[in-house]
């Protein structure tokens, strides 16, 4: 039996732009599954599938669309409608029927605004040369005024009807309570006002939001739970665990938990495999350390899909590092297997756990299965380029500390 048979966690071990959404992808078309899970982030998620002669970069929707599964977001995911508007109008062009009919969202999940993307953007410009390196997609603004209210995202909360009170966060399930909606809209615009002057209105956020919940499956309950009893379930995470929020090298990281734990919550101690998934060289967007940033390796593999973003700044590349990795395997808590991509990159080098010089790196799957049972391995952008071996080997969860 495979590993890869039953629940699949999918997390990123680096800075982001693991791969983690061809590795999603390959999941979903190798054998039958019910649903992608997205567990953390938002709509600043961009991960690329290239299948079947079509591209696409993932951004709320679950990375198995082209395989047909469908996604659902969770409580933990920042949902933006129109950013999830544009993203159906994208997918349709690429050839999926009806995206919205293979999309569910969790009512408890929090409404990201034109007031927290124009807020959000205005204090990263205002930071000059000292850019945390946001995507300027809202995300942070979002959870922190949720915070105001002591609701973090993902909780399970009754109501938050303090209205008029900044915290009074605006969630999915609101926009089917056009007048709850407006007042917590009110109250957001109000706070946020002295910052940034959206191009909407309050009025025409709520009958947009209304066509929104018209247009979408909101579920309550444990969404999560029916969907796992159901079948197998691949679980999509956002970003990488050393940008996490509580892990992660602050300020430069994202208001997101980007380890398993939220899907280890929502699967409510099912049994799972948490796949970690890794280039076989580092990576990061804008600011922040690299420590074993290289001009080389940037040069030596350019990327089709990444590139230098207003906000998040430019594409950095930089050796594979030891210590980096052992330390997010920890964070994660361990991880059963490893999903390791872009092995077709030649000429690599490794920076020991110890810090000492890079040294060649030969065979990089061999050292790869020297810490970890490698269950996919990627050897190019192509879904073709993906391999799933028919019974990936299991083994105990790695348990690095650090």
């Amino acid at each position: 039996m495979s590993v890869l048979d039953g629940h699949v966690v999918v997390v990123g071990l680096g800075f982001g732009d693991e791969g983690k959404g061809a590795v999603v992808d390959a999941l979903c078309a190798d054998r039958p599954t019910t649903a992608v899970v997205r567990f953390n982030g938002g709509a600043q998620a961009a991960h690329n599938v290239v299948a079947e002669g079509r591209h696409h970069t993932f951004s709320q929707f679950g990375a198995g669309t082209f395989a047909g599964v469908p996604t659902h977001l969770s409580r933990f995911v920042l949902v933006e409608p129109f950013a999830l508007a544009a993203e159906v109008r994208q997918l349709e062009t690429a050839g999926v029927r009806n995206p919205l009919s293979l999309l569910s969202v969790d009512g408890q999940a929090l409404l990201t605004t034109p007031f927290h993307i124009h807020a959000n953007r205005a204090r990263e410009l205002a930071r000059g040369g000292g850019r945390h390196g946001s995507c300027g997609k809202g995300i942070g603004e979002t959870v922190w005024y949720s915070l105001l209210s002591g609701a973090a995202p993902g909780d399970v909360v009754e109501s938050q009807e303090v209205i008029g009170t900044p915290g009074a966060a605006p969630t999915v399930a609101d926009c089917a309570r056009p007048s709850v909606l407006r007042r917590k809209l009110d109250a957001l615009a109000r706070f946020y006002a002295p910052l940034a002057t959206p191009s909407h209105t309050v009025d025409e956020l709520v009958a947009t939001y209304r066509d929104f919940a018209g247009a979408i499956r909101i579920t309550d309950g444990d969404e999560t739970g029916r969907l796992a009893d159901a079948g197998r379930l691949v679980f999509e995470g956002a970003q990488g665990v050393l940008l996490d929020q509580h892990h992660g090298f602050a300020p430069h990281t994202t208001w997101s938990t980007t380890t398993p734990h939220n899907a280890r919550e929502l699967l409510g101690g099912r049994p799972h495999t948490v796949l970690g998934v890794t280039r076989t060289y580092l990576t990061r967007h804008g600011a922040g350390p690299l420590p074993t940033e290289s001009a080389s390796v940037l040069a030596r593999f350019p990327e089709a899909h990444n590139g230098t973003g207003e906000f998040q700044g430019a594409w950095r590349a930089g050796h594979l590092d030891a210590a980096l990795l052992d330390y997010a395997i920890a964070a994660c808590e361990g991880v059963d297997a490893l999903a390791v991509t872009h092995l077709d990159a030649t000429g690599l080098r490794v920076v020991p756990a110890d810090g000492s010089r890079a040294v060649g790196l030969p065979d990089p799957l061999a050292w790869f299965h020297d810490r970890l049972p490698v269950a996919v391995t990627g050897y190019g952008p192509d879904r073709a380029d993906y391999r799933i071996p028919v019974a990936a080997a299991a083994g105990a969860r790695s348990t690095i500390s650090v």
